[in-house]
């Protein structure tokens, strides 16, 4: 039983999912029973969705507590954990809900279990309004080992919307403590590659399509680069139809960038190449260490980690702002946001500066 209760409004600032996912982890982590009122409120269909849901029971599971009010179209839930057990558990959204998102409500709670844990996630691989399994893989998961945090993921399945039908496959240990992050040199970008991908009964000129005029774009801002990004056609390893995008790009200091982007019915392939291509750009000309989408991401880990972390960033967004509000309720990190005045600033470079906690695993 958890000795503390929280309450969280669902409804503040960004008012979606997020909410929902740091609060809760932050719950299981600290062992302290939350009641999230208000869920979602901010969104076209308030309460939780098939992902959120799958989400909470995952966490419930991976800490033998209790869920009250749980159900698809809830706006109101309370989660009671017990002690972060290591071992094996499944989560499937059985729809296109994505797995990232899976993964940002479990993996910092499987950081604090008894013992290495491996969570099998079911849903959208490649899904909208979530970061793409691709992008977990190439920009998430390096920078995370900057704070002590290594995981193995291991792609089985694509899944896209509307059946999902993908599936990933994560292993961790834990760790005693997380190390601060320090991110405030961005160098010169040194490479930038990606990849273009068609599935099921697509063709596979979309994915050249996407390339070449993804390429073209980054062309006319950063000349002097060699941009490789394969077309690829998924054939063994996807379920249901589907087309993107996602484009990395590497600096000389090891700060990672991506833009992405999925073919929707009706939208010209170029154009999804285009819009990548532009969301790169974007996150390089703030000239920070960080681009918007890793931004929030790493906020829960700064602030559970031991000692002062500092990231220079573009503007800050919503998500950010969020993140940053629910973890200073839920835990005793301190964050301040100041703008960059340095030679190499932008207009739109940013410091978040964060004063972790340094919570520790109780099973050291």
């Amino acid at each position: 039983m958890a000795a503390t209760s929280l309450e969280i409004d669902g409804s503040v600032m960004e008012g979606g999912g997020q909410i929902l996912r740091v609060s809760a982890a932050l719950s299981c982590i600290h062992g302290a029973s939350i009641r999230i009122n208000k869920i979602r409120a901010g969104r076209s269909t308030p309460g939780l969705r098939p992902q959120h849901l799958s989400g909470l029971e995952l966490l419930r599971d991976m800490t033998g507590g209790s869920l009250e009010g749980a159900m698809v179209g809830s706006t109101e839930i309370t989660l009671t954990p017990g002690k972060i057990k290591g071992g094996s558990h499944i989560a499937d959204t059985h729809t296109a809900g994505s797995v990232g998102l899976l993964l940002q409500v479990s993996l910092p709670c499987a950081l604090f279990a008894d013992g290495p844990s491996e969570l099998c996630l079911k849903g959208g691989t490649n899904a909208e309004m979530a970061p793409q399994i691709d992008y977990t893989l190439k920009v998430f998961k390096p920078i995370l080992e900057k704070l002590g945090v290594h995981f193995d993921c291991d792609l089985k399945m694509r899944g896209y919307y509307p059946k999902g039908g993908g599936e990933v496959v994560v292993k961790t240990s834990p760790v005693k403590e997380l190390t601060p992050i320090t991110m405030m040199e961005r160098g010169t970008i040194t490479k930038i590659y990606g990849r273009a991908f068609v599935a099921g009964v697509l063709p596979f000129k979309l994915a050249k399509d996407m390339s070449t005029t993804a390429v073209r774009t980054i062309r006319k801002e950063i000349k002097d680069l060699y941009i490789n990004i394969q077309a690829l056609q998924e054939k063994d390893k996807a379920c249901g139809n589907g087309n993107g995008i996602i484009i990395v790009a590497e600096s000389s200091t090891g700060c990672i960038f991506a833009g992405s982007s999925l073919g929707k019915k009706g939208v010209y392939a170029d154009k999804v190449g285009v819009e990548a291509a532009e969301m790169l750009l974007k996150n390089i000309r703030h000239n920070g260490c960080v681009d918007e989408f890793l931004q929030d991401q790493l906020i829960m880990f700064m602030a559970l980690a031991k000692g002062k972390s500092r990231i220079r960033t573009g503007p800050i967004t919503l998500h950010t702002q969020t993140a940053m509000h629910v973890a200073e309720q839920l835990t005793k990190a301190t964050f301040v946001v100041t703008k960059a005045e340095d030679e190499q600033a932008t207009s739109d470079t940013y410091i978040i500066e964060c004063q972790g906690v340094g919570t520790s695993n109780p099973n050291f």
